[in-house]
């Protein structure tokens, strides 16, 4: 197999890959590290006659920490958050999913914006970041719109992300104390494994150690990796006690969609899930109690 011939645009500005992105419409497609979309040009899973490159854009890559969040360039890449985070409490857990993701090679090469914005099922951040309350900046010649992280994924390979815009920044909020999240997931082999079930969660306490806020969001068992309510209902009012973490772990499973494939079939990742969501949930209490 061969990529088919593209046209390649590098965009100098946000601006100007927005334009790129309007002018060539349907049959554009945005490159930043290019793990995935390469990928799906050679096997033919996707076609495009243009390819707008932003990988080059100095304001997409940065990494920065303010008084109010965690703020992450979209082509920043997964070894630069990994190694961001690895440092500051809060947001450690980002590091849960930055750390077993792919292979170093693929790491270093991959960005964030490409595993968020190719809204493919399995993709290890979304969830973490949805457990974190992360947003998504998104800019085109009409402005920009922030989105919630949550509310970004519609479908399989598909996002509320218009034509010409542009997915240019995460920003994760200063987490509330006391509060932790985590991520678990199960892979068949370390390192290159794609993910067969991840799930992230994300609580808050009060002084009585009673869970108070939950988030519960699940990779690679459904076809968007949005917030599990059923699960994070019966958490909330009441301290982490092996019911409740039993109750979570059904709601969680009940809820999954999971399909059947070469890394599982459908039985196997419903069992995973009340597992990971035990592991999720315990660690992201401990993180909380800290």
């Amino acid at each position: 197999m061969y990529i088919p011939d593209f046209a390649l645009h590098e965009a100098k500005s946000v601006q100007d890959a927005s334009r790129l992105l309007a002018a060539h419409g349907p049959d554009a497609r945005v490159l930043a590290g290019g793990t995935d979309l390469l990928v799906d040009l050679k096997s033919g899973r996707d076609r495009a006659g243009h390819v707008v490159s932003v990988r080059n854009i100095p304001e997409m890559q940065d990494i920065h920490l303010t008084d109010t969040g965690l703020t992450i360039g979209a082509t920043a890449t997964l070894a630069d958050l990994d190694a961001f985070v690895a440092n500051l409490p809060a947001y450690r857990p980002i590091g849960d999913a930055t750390g077993q993701m792919a292979s170093v090679q693929i790491r270093n090469m991959a960005t964030v914006g490409g595993n968020i914005g190719s809204a493919v099922p399995c993709a290890d951040l979304p969830p973490i970041l949805i457990a974190m309350q992360a947003s998504v900046a998104l800019v085109s010649a009409r402005g920009e719109r922030t989105v919630p992280l949550a509310e970004f994924f519609v479908g399989p390979r598909e996002t509320v992300r218009k034509a010409d815009e542009v997915l240019t920044t995460i920003f994760v909020p200063t987490p509330t104390a006391p509060s932790g999240s985590a991520y678990a997931r199960f892979a068949l082999r370390d390192g290159n494994a794609i993910a067969v079930a991840g799930v992230a969660a994300g609580i808050e306490l009060d002084d009585s150690e009673t869970i108070t806020a939950a988030r519960l969001s699940m990779s690679a068992v459904s076809p968007t990796p949005g917030l599990v309510a059923s699960a994070a209902e019966v958490l909330v009012g009441h301290p982490l006690t092996d019911s409740t973490l039993e109750a979570a772990a059904k709601a969680a499973a009940k809820a999954a969609q999971p399909i059947c494939d070469l890394r599982g079939s459908a039985e196997f990742r419903l069992e995973i899930v009340s597992v990971l969501t035990r592991r999720a949930v315990t660690k992201a209490h401990k993180r909380a109690r800290r």
